[in-house]
């Protein structure tokens, strides 16, 4: 089968990140975007999930945790790290 070209265009930055990622792998951009589009038309989908940022469930419980802190009146804080350290030390 005859091969076309195919222009496309993107950031300069982006490019050579995708260059310097696509050569530790193995490959050119082309034919990282040869696989990505075969595996699009074998999925007949984007093969990977396009959304907004929405955090993982790892960083979801960070935050949810975080907001449960804050929560308690009865959970002892500090202003900064040194005063926390001071408390410490004058425990030892």
């Amino acid at each position: 089968m005859a091969n076309v070209n195919v222009t496309i265009c993107m950031e300069e930055n982006l490019k050579r990140q995708a260059d310097e990622l696509f050569s530790d792998l193995g490959m050119i951009l082309s034919s990282a975007m040869t696989v990505f589009v075969k595996q699009a038309i074998r999925q007949q989908a984007i093969p990977f999930t396009i959304s907004r940022n929405i955090l993982n469930e790892d960083t979801m419980e960070a935050i949810e945790e975080v907001r449960k802190l804050k929560g308690n009146k009865e959970k002892k804080t500090y202003s900064s790290f040194d005063e926390m350290l001071k408390e410490i030390d004058s425990e030892i």
